[in-house]
């Protein structure tokens, strides 16, 4: 079962000041769900390690949800000043 934890921008607040979320707003909502997940692992009595999968499943993954769009392929090895132009 895959769950993604959603992503607020109280993450990149909290990056910015290199402090975890739980740690720059306890009473955030994305301070919840990490600690749901963290109970969620912590309770696990399956034991299973997980299999990565590829970055191409995991790209797949996020486009399927939409929270990732299908990249522009004609720009890969394409310096700035090439795209400009």
């Amino acid at each position: 079962m895959i769950h993604f934890v959603p992503r607020d921008n109280v993450v990149q607040h909290a990056e910015i000041r290199r402090m975890t979320v739980i740690e720059y707003d306890p009473k955030a909502k994305q301070a919840d769900e990490y600690r749901a997940l963290a109970r969620k692992v912590l309770e696990n009595k399956k034991l299973v390690v997980p299999t990565p999968i590829s970055m191409e499943d995991l790209e797949d993954l996020l486009m399927e949800f939409g929270i990732m769009e299908p990249e522009d392929e004609t720009i890969v090895g394409q310096t700035a000043a090439q795209l400009e132009g």
